[in-house]
């Protein structure tokens, strides 16, 4: 892939406001007001599909995009646009023909997004009934048989709680990176680095450029979990231990948007002062956790990031472009293709 004139700078646009995910043979890349997937389909091509971020949850949370209560936004906004994001590299590994039919797509959005409503939802009480119960439960269990001193100490027995989570969690990651569909994924997670971290350092989006970018990146959400496990880990440890176990999940539940609000901002001071010899000291843990969720990409690969990329910034220079002239009363133009479809050129 060599530089276009679309992706050699994002000078006229917000690149802190740029960021992606990995998803199945594919990265999904997002902007302020836009979103791109790019996916390599069994037979080589690289397929793309743009749209505005309008159907994300910033339409309906809007209100919660303030500093510290925007983290939930965050995290709530991400896990939607990533579902959509895998929904649809899913169906182009199948093959899926109806993608490729609008009267099908349009047809279908509305029980697509239920769909995709139901796999946060089922997601969300996974994730709370693993990572927030299970370890208060094994923590109960271990004192009840012995294994575990401080029975009557509330603080060290939620502070054993927050180290449970923290290696379930590691563990988890050490476990299914072992997959070689996840290891794909993983590489997919450095090819995306590799991409954003080309356009913030001002070098052209090209594939010789992005490949000597580095796989790690401050604003990852891997180090986003990282913050939060530790911020809840310190947290809990402080609060008291009542009783009942209901009661004393729900107080842990209820600490979650603190803790995403702070690990939010933090990410985002983390990107800013990136190059501040302090902020990398401090942050440098949660960078190393990257090196579980990341892997070197190969050529091809990052060829989809970059593809990804070029994608969401013509989308949201169109979008720019567009404000600019409704606020001059002038007429618009249309975003760039919702959908295309490329050969591979590695």
């Amino acid at each position: 892939m060599s530089s276009t004139e679309i992706g050699t700078s994002g000078d006229d646009l917000n690149i802190q406001q740029f960021g992606g995910q990995a998803v199945i043979e594919g990265v999904m890349m997002r902007s302020a007001h836009c979103v791109s997937v790019a996916c390599r389909t069994p037979d080589g091509k690289i397929v793309t599909r743009t749209e505005r971020i309008d159907s994300s949850m910033m339409r309906y949370l809007g209100w919660l995009n303030w500093p510290f209560a925007r983290g939930t936004l965050a995290l709530l906004d991400a896990m939607v646009l990533g579902a959509r994001a895998l929904n649809f590299a899913s169906r182009l590994q199948l093959d899926d023909k109806s993608l490729s039919n609008e009267q099908n797509r349009t047809t279908s959005s509305q029980l697509k997004d239920i769909a995709v409503g139901g796999t946060v939802v089922l997601s969300l009480v996974l994730g709370l009934l693993i990572f927030k119960v299970l370890p208060t439960v094994i923590t109960t269990i271990a004192v009840a048989q012995g294994l575990l001193p401080g029975k009557n100490d509330p603080h060290l027995l939620n502070l054993s709680d927050g180290v449970i989570r923290m290696v379930m969690f590691f563990g988890y990651i050490l476990l299914v990176s072992r997959m070689d569909q996840i290891h794909r994924v993983f590489m997919y997670h450095g090819a995306e680095h590799k991409a954003i971290n080309t356009l913030e350092a001002g070098m052209p989006l090209s594939l010789e450029d992005a490949t000597k970018a580095s796989r790690i990146h401050p604003r990852c959400g891997t180090s986003f979990i990282f913050i939060v496990l530790m911020l809840d880990l310190i947290l809990i440890t402080v609060l008291p231990r009542p009783q009942s176990l209901l009661l004393r999940i729900a107080l842990q539940i209820s600490v979650i948007p603190v803790v995403a609000g702070i690990a939010y901002e933090a990410i985002k001071a983390a990107g800013k002062y990136r190059r501040n010899l302090l902020v990398a000291a401090v942050f440098a843990p949660g960078m190393a956790t990257q090196y579980l969720t990341t892997r070197e990409p190969e050529p091809d690969q990052i060829e989809v990031a970059l593809t990804a990329l070029h994608s969401v910034i013509a989308a949201e220079r169109t979008y720019v472009q567009n404000a600019a002239l409704q606020t001059e009363g002038n007429d618009t133009v249309p975003i760039p293709s919702a959908e295309a479809s490329t050969p591979g050129t590695i």
